[in-house]
Protein backbone atom coordinates (compact mmCIF):
# COMPACT_ATOMS: atom_id res chain seq x y z
CA UNK A 1 0.00 0.00 0.00
CA UNK A 2 0.72 3.66 -0.58
CA UNK A 3 1.35 5.73 2.95
CA UNK A 4 -1.75 7.02 2.49
CA UNK A 5 -4.43 5.63 0.32
CA UNK A 6 -6.08 7.54 -1.89
CA UNK A 7 -9.58 5.72 -2.34
CA UNK A 8 -13.00 6.15 -1.75
CA UNK A 9 -14.30 2.65 -0.63
CA UNK A 10 -13.35 0.01 1.37
CA UNK A 11 -13.50 -3.33 1.34
CA UNK A 12 -15.65 -5.91 3.54
CA UNK A 13 -13.03 -8.83 3.98
CA UNK A 14 -15.68 -10.47 6.01
CA UNK A 15 -17.49 -12.26 3.50
CA UNK A 16 -14.67 -14.15 2.41
CA UNK A 17 -15.65 -17.18 3.98
CA UNK A 18 -19.30 -16.70 2.48
CA UNK A 19 -18.46 -17.69 -0.74
CA UNK A 20 -19.16 -21.38 -0.46
CA UNK A 21 -23.17 -21.12 1.16
CA UNK A 22 -23.63 -17.64 -0.18
CA UNK A 23 -27.55 -18.68 -1.11
CA UNK A 24 -28.36 -20.46 2.26
CA UNK A 25 -27.06 -17.76 4.42
CA UNK A 26 -28.93 -15.58 1.77
CA UNK A 27 -32.28 -16.92 2.57
CA UNK A 28 -31.65 -17.66 6.20
CA UNK A 29 -30.95 -13.86 6.87
CA UNK A 30 -33.51 -12.56 5.10
CA UNK A 31 -35.86 -14.48 6.97
CA UNK A 32 -34.37 -13.42 10.03
CA UNK A 33 -34.62 -9.75 8.88
CA UNK A 34 -38.35 -10.09 7.93
CA UNK A 35 -38.99 -11.60 11.36
CA UNK A 36 -37.41 -8.30 13.01
CA UNK A 37 -39.61 -6.57 11.03
CA UNK A 38 -42.77 -7.73 11.74
CA UNK A 39 -42.16 -8.43 15.23
CA UNK A 40 -40.93 -4.80 16.00
CA UNK A 41 -42.99 -3.35 13.59
CA UNK A 42 -46.21 -5.36 14.95
CA UNK A 43 -45.30 -3.93 19.04
CA UNK A 44 -45.38 -0.57 17.64
CA UNK A 45 -48.37 -0.94 15.55
CA UNK A 46 -50.35 -1.99 18.77
CA UNK A 47 -49.16 0.51 21.46
CA UNK A 48 -49.75 3.50 18.58
CA UNK A 49 -53.60 2.42 17.93
CA UNK A 50 -54.37 1.04 20.89
CA UNK A 51 -55.26 4.50 23.31
CA UNK A 52 -55.06 2.19 26.55
CA UNK A 53 -51.29 1.46 25.99
CA UNK A 54 -50.44 5.51 25.67
CA UNK A 55 -48.92 5.30 28.83
CA UNK A 56 -45.01 6.09 29.27
CA UNK A 57 -44.00 2.12 30.17
CA UNK A 58 -45.18 1.50 26.10
CA UNK A 59 -44.68 4.14 25.05
CA UNK A 60 -40.79 3.48 26.20
CA UNK A 61 -40.76 0.17 24.78
CA UNK A 62 -41.99 1.45 21.46
CA UNK A 63 -39.29 3.82 21.13
CA UNK A 64 -37.30 0.92 22.05
CA UNK A 65 -38.53 -1.27 18.67
CA UNK A 66 -37.96 1.91 16.61
CA UNK A 67 -34.26 1.80 17.76
CA UNK A 68 -34.48 -1.88 16.84
CA UNK A 69 -35.62 -1.09 13.05
CA UNK A 70 -33.20 1.83 13.13
CA UNK A 71 -30.58 -0.58 13.69
CA UNK A 72 -31.44 -3.22 12.15
CA UNK A 73 -32.13 -1.65 8.37
CA UNK A 74 -28.58 0.09 8.61
CA UNK A 75 -27.15 -3.04 8.43
CA UNK A 76 -29.09 -5.80 7.01
CA UNK A 77 -29.93 -4.61 3.70
CA UNK A 78 -26.58 -3.52 2.71
CA UNK A 79 -25.35 -7.52 4.46
CA UNK A 80 -28.19 -8.75 1.86
CA UNK A 81 -27.10 -7.19 -1.06
CA UNK A 82 -23.01 -7.96 -0.64
CA UNK A 83 -24.27 -11.56 0.13
CA UNK A 84 -25.32 -11.49 -3.69
CA UNK A 85 -22.68 -9.20 -5.03
CA UNK A 86 -18.83 -10.54 -6.29
CA UNK A 87 -17.80 -7.31 -5.32
CA UNK A 88 -18.00 -6.10 -0.82
CA UNK A 89 -17.04 -3.00 -1.39
CA UNK A 90 -18.79 -0.13 0.65
CA UNK A 91 -18.22 4.10 -0.47
CA UNK A 92 -16.28 5.60 2.51
CA UNK A 93 -19.26 7.99 3.12
CA UNK A 94 -21.23 4.83 3.19
CA UNK A 95 -18.60 3.02 5.85
CA UNK A 96 -18.86 6.39 8.11
CA UNK A 97 -22.45 6.28 8.19
CA UNK A 98 -23.11 3.10 8.80
CA UNK A 99 -20.56 2.97 11.55
CA UNK A 100 -22.43 5.67 13.02
CA UNK A 101 -25.54 4.44 12.84
CA UNK A 102 -24.25 0.78 14.46
CA UNK A 103 -22.90 2.57 17.78
CA UNK A 104 -25.99 5.36 17.99
CA UNK A 105 -27.87 1.99 17.74
CA UNK A 106 -26.27 0.08 20.39
CA UNK A 107 -26.20 3.07 22.70
CA UNK A 108 -29.64 4.40 22.31
CA UNK A 109 -30.86 0.59 23.54
CA UNK A 110 -28.52 1.60 26.73
CA UNK A 111 -30.30 5.12 27.18
CA UNK A 112 -33.64 4.10 26.63
CA UNK A 113 -33.35 0.97 28.87
CA UNK A 114 -31.95 3.19 31.27
CA UNK A 115 -34.63 5.58 30.98
CA UNK A 116 -37.11 2.65 31.26
CA UNK A 117 -35.52 1.87 34.31
CA UNK A 118 -35.84 5.25 36.16
CA UNK A 119 -39.46 4.59 34.85
CA UNK A 120 -40.09 1.62 36.90
CA UNK A 121 -38.65 3.20 39.88
CA UNK A 122 -40.78 6.23 39.86
CA UNK A 123 -43.99 4.08 39.05
CA UNK A 124 -42.40 1.23 42.60
CA UNK A 125 -40.70 3.69 44.45
CA UNK A 126 -42.66 7.00 44.19
CA UNK A 127 -46.41 5.79 43.35
CA UNK A 128 -47.61 9.21 44.39
CA UNK A 129 -45.75 11.16 42.57
CA UNK A 130 -45.82 9.25 39.61
CA UNK A 131 -48.62 10.46 37.22
CA UNK A 132 -47.82 14.44 38.64
CA UNK A 133 -43.85 13.55 37.46
CA UNK A 134 -44.59 11.56 33.98
CA UNK A 135 -46.55 14.04 32.15
CA UNK A 136 -46.55 14.12 28.23
CA UNK A 137 -43.89 16.50 28.24
CA UNK A 138 -41.58 14.83 30.84
CA UNK A 139 -41.45 11.88 28.52
CA UNK A 140 -40.90 13.43 25.63
CA UNK A 141 -38.27 15.34 27.32
CA UNK A 142 -36.72 11.64 28.26
CA UNK A 143 -37.42 9.48 25.03
CA UNK A 144 -35.79 13.18 23.22
CA UNK A 145 -32.28 12.60 26.00
CA UNK A 146 -32.63 8.77 25.18
CA UNK A 147 -31.95 9.53 21.70
CA UNK A 148 -30.16 12.63 21.09
CA UNK A 149 -27.49 11.93 23.64
CA UNK A 150 -25.90 9.11 21.15
CA UNK A 151 -26.31 10.45 18.14
CA UNK A 152 -24.72 13.96 18.73
CA UNK A 153 -22.10 11.76 21.03
CA UNK A 154 -21.23 9.43 17.55
CA UNK A 155 -21.73 12.58 15.50
CA UNK A 156 -18.38 14.16 16.96
CA UNK A 157 -16.89 10.99 17.13
CA UNK A 158 -17.65 9.92 13.51
CA UNK A 159 -16.07 13.81 12.21
CA UNK A 160 -13.01 13.11 14.55
CA UNK A 161 -12.62 9.72 12.24
CA UNK A 162 -13.64 11.41 8.96
CA UNK A 163 -10.45 13.56 9.26
CA UNK A 164 -7.73 10.54 9.65
CA UNK A 165 -5.60 9.86 6.62
CA UNK A 166 -6.17 5.87 6.17
CA UNK A 167 -3.56 3.58 4.98
CA UNK A 168 -5.66 0.77 4.07
CA UNK A 169 -8.86 -0.47 2.47
CA UNK A 170 -9.45 -3.75 3.90
CA UNK A 171 -12.29 -3.78 6.76
CA UNK A 172 -11.97 -6.91 8.56
CA UNK A 173 -15.27 -7.78 9.32
CA UNK A 174 -18.94 -7.63 7.50
CA UNK A 175 -19.91 -4.52 8.24
CA UNK A 176 -18.72 -0.56 8.75
CA UNK A 177 -17.26 0.31 12.76
CA UNK A 178 -15.83 3.38 13.15
CA UNK A 179 -13.05 1.63 15.58
CA UNK A 180 -12.46 -0.92 12.41
CA UNK A 181 -11.88 2.51 10.34
CA UNK A 182 -9.82 3.78 12.93
CA UNK A 183 -7.11 0.68 12.40
CA UNK A 184 -6.67 1.78 9.12
CA UNK A 185 -5.33 5.05 10.36
CA UNK A 186 -1.43 6.19 8.80
CA UNK A 187 1.04 6.15 11.73
CA UNK A 188 1.32 9.40 11.69
CA UNK A 189 -2.32 10.13 12.03
CA UNK A 190 -3.36 11.77 14.68
CA UNK A 191 -6.07 9.69 16.91
CA UNK A 192 -5.46 11.73 20.46
CA UNK A 193 -9.32 12.87 19.57
CA UNK A 194 -10.93 9.50 18.74
CA UNK A 195 -9.23 7.84 22.19
CA UNK A 196 -10.55 10.83 23.89
CA UNK A 197 -13.79 10.61 22.39
CA UNK A 198 -13.89 6.79 23.14
CA UNK A 199 -12.96 7.35 26.54
CA UNK A 200 -15.98 9.63 26.91
CA UNK A 201 -18.32 6.99 25.62
CA UNK A 202 -17.12 4.54 27.91
CA UNK A 203 -17.53 6.79 30.85
CA UNK A 204 -21.68 7.49 29.41
CA UNK A 205 -21.69 3.73 29.18
CA UNK A 206 -20.59 3.58 32.84
CA UNK A 207 -22.66 5.87 33.78
CA UNK A 208 -25.86 4.20 32.21
CA UNK A 209 -25.24 0.81 33.90
CA UNK A 210 -24.41 2.26 37.03
CA UNK A 211 -27.73 4.46 37.07
CA UNK A 212 -29.60 1.00 36.54
CA UNK A 213 -28.24 -0.88 39.10
CA UNK A 214 -29.00 2.18 41.21
CA UNK A 215 -32.55 2.41 40.24
CA UNK A 216 -32.87 -1.97 40.67
CA UNK A 217 -31.09 -1.32 44.19
CA UNK A 218 -34.57 0.51 45.09
CA UNK A 219 -36.56 -1.21 43.57
CA UNK A 220 -36.19 -4.73 45.40
CA UNK A 221 -35.80 -2.83 48.56
CA UNK A 222 -39.16 -1.59 47.79
CA UNK A 223 -40.83 -4.85 46.33
CA UNK A 224 -38.89 -6.90 49.77
CA UNK A 225 -42.16 -4.48 52.13
CA UNK A 226 -44.62 -4.93 49.82
CA UNK A 227 -46.32 -8.24 48.40
CA UNK A 228 -48.32 -5.32 45.73
CA UNK A 229 -45.44 -4.10 44.74
CA UNK A 230 -43.56 -7.62 44.01
CA UNK A 231 -46.61 -8.45 41.94
CA UNK A 232 -45.85 -5.06 40.10
CA UNK A 233 -42.25 -5.76 39.61
CA UNK A 234 -42.44 -9.21 38.15
CA UNK A 235 -45.16 -8.22 36.01
CA UNK A 236 -43.42 -4.76 34.45
CA UNK A 237 -39.85 -5.34 35.53
CA UNK A 238 -38.70 -8.49 34.80
CA UNK A 239 -38.48 -8.21 30.94
CA UNK A 240 -36.56 -5.06 31.01
CA UNK A 241 -33.88 -6.69 33.72
CA UNK A 242 -33.90 -9.54 31.03
CA UNK A 243 -33.08 -6.92 28.24
CA UNK A 244 -30.36 -5.18 30.07
CA UNK A 245 -28.69 -8.84 30.78
CA UNK A 246 -28.73 -9.07 27.48
CA UNK A 247 -27.70 -5.50 26.91
CA UNK A 248 -24.70 -6.35 29.34
CA UNK A 249 -23.77 -9.76 28.02
CA UNK A 250 -23.50 -8.96 24.47
CA UNK A 251 -21.54 -5.37 25.74
CA UNK A 252 -19.29 -7.64 27.68
CA UNK A 253 -18.54 -10.16 24.86
CA UNK A 254 -17.47 -7.02 22.65
CA UNK A 255 -15.14 -5.73 24.81
CA UNK A 256 -14.08 -9.04 25.75
CA UNK A 257 -12.99 -9.78 22.09
CA UNK A 258 -11.58 -5.87 21.50
CA UNK A 259 -9.27 -6.46 24.41
CA UNK A 260 -8.25 -10.32 24.48
CA UNK A 261 -9.40 -11.61 20.96
CA UNK A 262 -7.58 -14.55 19.16
CA UNK A 263 -6.47 -14.34 15.82
CA UNK A 264 -6.55 -17.73 15.67
CA UNK A 265 -10.39 -17.49 15.69
CA UNK A 266 -12.22 -18.29 12.20
CA UNK A 267 -13.47 -15.14 9.86
CA UNK A 268 -17.45 -16.78 10.70
CA UNK A 269 -16.97 -16.42 14.60
CA UNK A 270 -14.98 -12.75 14.28
CA UNK A 271 -18.34 -11.78 12.40
CA UNK A 272 -20.56 -13.26 14.63
CA UNK A 273 -19.11 -12.20 17.94
CA UNK A 274 -19.41 -8.29 15.90
CA UNK A 275 -22.85 -8.82 14.64
CA UNK A 276 -24.41 -10.15 17.68
CA UNK A 277 -25.97 -7.07 19.16
CA UNK A 278 -27.91 -7.18 15.81
CA UNK A 279 -28.92 -10.88 16.00
CA UNK A 280 -29.71 -11.25 19.50
CA UNK A 281 -31.74 -8.20 20.84
CA UNK A 282 -33.53 -7.29 18.29
CA UNK A 283 -35.62 -10.31 18.48
CA UNK A 284 -35.41 -11.50 22.08
CA UNK A 285 -36.70 -7.88 22.98
CA UNK A 286 -39.87 -7.77 21.29
CA UNK A 287 -40.80 -11.01 22.13
CA UNK A 288 -39.88 -11.45 25.86
CA UNK A 289 -42.24 -7.78 26.74
CA UNK A 290 -44.91 -9.20 24.28
CA UNK A 291 -44.98 -12.02 26.27
CA UNK A 292 -44.64 -10.99 30.02
CA UNK A 293 -46.58 -7.41 30.05
CA UNK A 294 -50.17 -8.61 30.56
CA UNK A 295 -52.08 -5.83 28.65
CA UNK A 296 -49.73 -6.51 25.71
CA UNK A 297 -50.32 -10.26 26.06
CA UNK A 298 -53.99 -10.02 26.29
CA UNK A 299 -54.27 -7.48 23.30
CA UNK A 300 -52.27 -9.84 21.07
CA UNK A 301 -54.57 -13.15 22.04
CA UNK A 302 -58.00 -10.67 21.91
CA UNK A 303 -56.81 -10.28 18.44
CA UNK A 304 -55.89 -13.56 17.47
CA UNK A 305 -58.89 -15.15 18.71
CA UNK A 306 -61.14 -11.98 16.89
CA UNK A 307 -58.98 -13.38 13.33
CA UNK A 308 -59.64 -16.99 14.58
CA UNK A 309 -63.41 -16.45 14.32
Amino acid sequence: MDNQSNERSFILSGFNETMNFTVPLFSVTLLYYCVILFFNISLVLLIVLDESLHEPMYILLSSFCINALYGTTGFYPKFLSDLLSSSHRISYEGCLLQGFIMYSFACCDLSILTVMAFDRYMAICRPLHYHSFMTKRRLSQLVCFSWLTPFCVFAINVLFTARLKLCGINIQRALCLTRLILKLACPEADTFPNNISAYVIIAICYFHYVFIIWTYIYLIKTCVRSREDRVMFMQTCVAHLTSVIINVTVMAFDVMYLRFGSRDLSQSLKNFITLEFLIIPPVMNPLMYGFKLSKIRNRILSLIYLKGK
